[in-house]
């Protein structure tokens, strides 16, 4: 590996419940390798296949990389950033926790607790294509096929991993191709129509653009819905502006407070969050 690029986090700050995260999360699960708190991974930066390894170290991170270059390595410092949110502010959402008894024991149990997102919002657009409606197996096999054409191989301490694609990769496979890696040829056509588009869009309009916007660009991609954006807008993005009740927000929100919680009711819990009701759904599902 080479030298290492140090992150500092917002505190608090917990890596090994965000390692936890790791480890649990059905849709990721197995595509990394942690062992005695190190996270072994793969990523593609700069059009290479670069494998790191990534540690707690002081009040956040310390990545290692195993390139010097420092194209790559700019790229990478800014996507563990953003996957590990180490720049979230959890102080408002733990202020607002205080009054809220039910919340409050998931911040306790949760403290330190970064939102752990998709390695990139690329990879969440094209999962949140492959996995509706869709068995998590079925979805599963679907991304594995699509990495495995890639290739993309790194070993890290004797571990073979491989880093999801790239949009340059991804392209470069026709609409037929895609149908056939996938095994659907609605997904596929989404996929590929999804890809061309997220071409056209610009990530720092998507992550710091008016909401309603952002919205309207990313429904209007192939195979993405309300629910997808939601979805691409929290974990792809950081957005944690809103907080929609789909059935597992909602069963997670009966969980916490104890009671059925209905739409409604869901809406009128979120609100007393403001801009952290994002933040405030994710926790409820973890917690």
């Amino acid at each position: 590996m080479s030298n290492p690029i140090d992150l500092p986090a917002t505190p608090p700050f917990d890596f090994a419940k965000g390692l936890g995260f790791v480890c649990a999360f059905p849709a990721t699960r197995g595509e990394q390798d942690v062992d005695d708190g190190v996270l072994r991974d793969a990523v593609r930066a700069a059009g290479r296949t670069v494998g790191l390894r990534i540690r707690a170290s002081g009040d956040g991170l310390r990545v290692e990389p195993s390139t010097e270059d420092p194209v790559a390595r700019k790229e990478i410092a800014g996507r563990i950033r953003e996957r590990f949110g180490l720049d979230d502010d959890l102080v408002p959402l733990y202020d607002r926790a205080a009054t809220d008894p039910p919340f409050a024991a998931v911040v306790e149990r949760l403290h330190g607790y970064h939102q752990v997102r998709f390695g990139s919002p690329l990879e969440l657009l094209c999962w949140a294509v492959l996995c509706q409606r869709t068995p998590m197996p079925v979805a599963r096999r679907a991304k594995a096929a699509l990495v495995a054409a890639c290739g993309n191989e790194v070993e890290v301490d004797g571990v073979v991993l491989r880093a999801f694609p790239d949009l340059e990769q991804l392209l470069g496979f026709t609409e037929a191709e895609l149908v056939e890696l996938v095994g659907n040829e609605r997904k596929g056509r989404f996929l590929a129509g999804a890809l061309r588009g997220w071409a056209e869009l610009d990530e720092d309009f998507l992550r710091h653009g008016d909401q309603d916007a952002v919205d309207t660009a990313l429904r209007g991609l192939p195979g993405i819905g309300p629910w997808s954006s939601m979805f691409l807008m929290i974990r792809g993005l950081g957005r944690t502006e809103r907080a929609e009740p789909d059935r597992e927000a909602l069963a997670a929100a009966t969980r916490v407070y104890g009671y059925p919680v209905r739409a409604t009711e869901f809406t009128r819990l979120a609100e007393h969050y403001g801009d952290q009701r994002g933040y405030w759904m994710h926790y409820l599902r973890v917690g």
